[in-house]
């Protein structure tokens, strides 16, 4: 198989199981039950990066590019709403900021945002949904199989096409699950994705994505999470009432964020909220938090 894609007798392939190098994974597409709409899962199998940031942040690049192979001339992006979304979200809008164009999406919550829920998942909000690739593995398993009782793969069009900067193949990947209707998708994905010539638009995204400093925001994100040599010990300042809550915070930064509030003498706790984590204040050093989370990178 490799050896007919290395020398061009053919231009993609489906197969079972293929063993991809770290920093490429597949980005597969579903049926939304709710609303029959199309979404694509970046990404559902392999390791974009064994940082779990750095490799949504990819992931979500990937997922562009597939897209536009698609026929999506401009996809919505959408983040799942698991640990690390809200720390993907801020480097998008950085990397967005500084001239990578994309769109997000918006939830169908009341609180809108461009974190998804699960209403989203099955309603099939965004044209993209970025996730870590065992959640988007999980998901594709569930939303191909849930008729079935996750014996036999029914719906929808599998694992997709492996993406990743550089990377020069067109193999999409289907499980031992997966019925004939899948598989019949699947093929008919991988030929779209070559037909509109998915390698040559991965590059483009990535070179655009480069151009706005996409490893120069990477390469914060590694930094900050580095282990310290020794943990600045911060004392807890006086207890008060909370009753406000900052939300936006990611789990994985919650109480860091509280440590970096009890540094400037504001007394904080963290706290879940309906939406998901929250950092609990009291109303009159509100803003104040606001803005010391802010400047600390934390919102």
């Amino acid at each position: 198989m490799v050896e007919l894609l290395d020398s061009k007798v053919i231009d993609g392939c489906v197969t079972q199981h293929f063993d991809f190098p770290i920093g490429v994974s597949t980005v597969g597409k579903v049926i939304a039950p709710g609303l029959g709409r199309e979404m694509i899962i970046a990404t559902t199998t392999g390791t974009t990066a064994t940082h779990r940031v750095e490799g949504m942040i990819k992931n979500t690049i990937n997922g562009i590019a597939v897209a536009k192979a698609c026929g999506i001339e401009e996809p919505k992006v959408g983040i799942l709403n698991v640990d690390g979304a809200r720390g993907v979200e801020r480097a998008l809008k950085e990397l967005q900021s500084r001239g990578y164009k994309f769109t997000f999406s918006e939830s169908l919550r009341a609180d809108g945002g461009s974190v998804m829920r699960g209403n989203d998942l099955l309603a099939g909000t965004p044209d993209i949904m970025v996730c870590d690739s065992l959640t988007g593995n999980l998901l594709i398993k569930i939303f191909a199989s849930f008729t079935t009782g996750g014996n036999y793969e029914t719906t929808g069009y599998g694992y997709g096409p492996g993406v990743g900067e550089g990377y020069d193949k067109i193999i999409n990947i289907v499980s031992r699950a997966s019925g004939a209707p899948l598989i019949c998708e699947a093929l008919k994905y991988c030929a779209l994705s070559a037909k509109n010539n998915l390698l040559k638009l991965a590059d483009i995204e990535y070179k655009n994505a480069n151009a706005a400093g996409l490893k120069e925001i990477i390469g914060k994100i590694l930094e900050k999470d580095k282990p310290a040599a020794a943990v600045e010990e911060v004392k807890m300042p006086p207890k008060k009432v909370v009753t406000y809550g900052i939300p936006g915070i990611d789990i994985l930064e919650l109480e860091d964020a509280c440590r970096s509030l009890w540094k400037e003498g504001i007394y904080s706790e963290s706290g879940m909220g309906c939406t998901g984590p929250i950092v609990l204040v009291s109303e009159d050093e509100s803003e104040n938090a606001v803005n010391v989370l802010i400047k600390n990178g934390f919102k």
